[in-house]
């Protein structure tokens, strides 16, 4: 159930609305709106509160949310969620394209550096990289640890441009926080519900990648729970699916940009790294998430993809990476003028 304030509404009135949700043992998320509040229902929901809820002063008009996810849905919130990253104050959501860049893992201090310096001439404003990372094989590199996280801050001080970088498990949020400016939950770990639990108390931004087999329905339900535990900055990250096509790595979803804007208020970022696999494919799928409404890419960028410990063959060349983003924004300069 959603509970929309009118415009003139005060805060004794927002404040009454809680309290009667409160003393019916229910939960009340405020979305406050640039125009008026909007006040999310959470819990078992008795017939007669929607008319307990009309009459109550300030009240504008009270809907109920078919929909299982509650929060993450487009009618919790008055228009779409900017979410703000880090002491650089970089805003994603409500038409601005962000684009995450760096490497997939951090593998040396010149590394990261170099490529922190090279996207950020190229128009990156977010340093991407894993210190962290899931492998397919136990044997494969999987991440530098604290290292890693340390490298990644000292780049941010270098460059001042803010971090994201992924959490695997529940017990290491607290100290991936102490590093990053934005917490990445990979597909592997979509419903990996109590990382979600703990990765929802921390007051900074958190990206959910979908699930190799998820449906839009199971991703929103996690990000329900990132936004029950308290985060409302949450940023959403198509980055391919499985099906039985073996020419790419995953099959990249396009329809889930504009399908995830109708369905919910949080922005978008697309992954074509991932949803391709290779790289000649990377500009073509970043261009055409440009073109579909992207609130975002994320793409990884190495000096020397060849040598690289991780994902190597999905990495952009920093002269490759200048050209996506030169084809990036003359995508959304068209759409601007259209």
């Amino acid at each position: 159930m959603i509970v929309i304030m009118s415009a003139g509404s005060t805060r004794q009135d927002v404040e009454a609305v809680q309290t009667h949700l409160s003393q019916r043992g229910l939960q009340g998320h405020i979305n406050p709106g640039t125009e008026r509040n909007v006040i999310g229902v959470l819990g078992e929901i008795y017939p007669e509160l929607q008319n307990e809820l009309e009459f109550m002063q300030g009240v504008s008009e009270v809907l109920r949310v078919t929909k299982p996810y509650k929060l993450a849905s487009k009618e919790f919130a008055s228009g779409p969620t900017v979410v703000e990253i880090g002491e650089a104050k970089v805003r994603i959501g409500a038409g601005n394209l962000i684009v995450f860049a760096g490497p997939c893992a951090v593998e040396s201090e010149e590394q990261v550096l170099a490529t922190a310096d090279a996207v950020k001439e190229s128009g990156a404003q977010v340093l991407r990289g894993g210190a962290f990372k899931p492998r397919s094989s136990p044997y494969s590199f999987r991440g530098m640890g604290e290292d890693g996280l340390k490298l990644l801050a000292n780049a941010r001080d270098a460059t001042g441009m803010p971090i994201i970088t992924e959490v695997m498990a529940p017990g290491d949020v607290d100290l991936v926080a102490s590093y990053a400016d934005v917490l990445q939950i990979g597909a592997r770990n979509m419903q990996n519900f109590s990382l979600l639990d703990e990765a929802g108390a921390v007051p900074k931004p958190v990206m959910l990648k979908r699930g190799f087999a998820a449906t839009y329905e199971d991703w929103l339900l996690s990000t329900e729970y990132l936004m029950a535990a308290g985060n409302r900055q949450v940023i959403l990250c198509e980055r391919g699916i499985r099906t039985f096509e073996t020419f790419t790595r995953n099959t990249m979803d396009l329809n889930a940009i504009p399908a995830i804007h109708i369905l919910s208020h949080l922005p978008v970022v697309s992954d074509p790294s991932h949803g391709t696999g290779t790289w000649p494919l990377v500009t073509p799928l970043a261009v055409a998430s440009a073109a579909v409404g992207a609130d975002g890419l994320i793409i990884e960028v190495h000096p020397n993809p060849s040598e690289a410990k991780s994902d190597g063959a999905q990495s952009l060349t920093f002269k490759n990476f200048a050209t996506m983003m030169s084809q990036v924004e003359a995508v959304r300069g068209a759409l601007a003028e259209a």
